[in-house]
């Protein structure tokens, strides 16, 4: 399956020098920023952001499949895979362009929070119907049993 049919945003990112470590591949801390940088993008997607919510990070995790080197350049594949009554999981894929084949998969569990109290609250309903829209676009039915 052609991941843009899979996942309803596509972020870009290349690969920069300094992403590598000692053992000369891109450092796994750095996947992170990677998914950090497609959530962003997702969020931009909704207009999260400008909303009365924050959002935090409650966990992630990172399947490192293969390692990445300089120079490459990645496509992140992100969507949200699960609605919950304060947070939404995502997931992400990162394909390498010059291995040509998935190099990562990514998941962060996303809670809304108030801003000034910075404690979890409902996802507003406008929000999660955002979600849902962009998630039909790949007919990704978030409430399929």
């Amino acid at each position: 399956m052609n991941l843009s049919e899979k996942y309803p945003v596509k972020s870009e990112q290349k690969v920069a020098w300094g992403d590598m470590d000692a053992f000369g591949h891109v450092n796994n801390v750095i996947y992170y920023r990677y998914m950090e940088s497609a959530r962003i993008d997702y969020f931009s997607k909704l207009d999260i952001l400008n909303s009365e919510v924050g959002t935090v990070v409650a966990s992630s995790q990172c399947k490192y499949i293969k390692p990445v080197f300089y120079p490459d350049h990645l496509s992140i594949y992100s969507g949200v895979v699960e609605i919950r009554n304060s947070a939404f999981r995502m997931k992400y894929e990162l394909y390498s362009h010059q291995q040509e084949c998935i190099v990562a998969e990514g998941e962060a569990v996303v809670v809304c929070v108030d801003k000034l109290e910075m404690t979890k609250v409902l996802i507003p309903e406008y929000i999660k119907n955002k979600i849902i829209r962009l998630e039909k676009t790949v007919n990704n039915d978030l409430f399929k049993n």
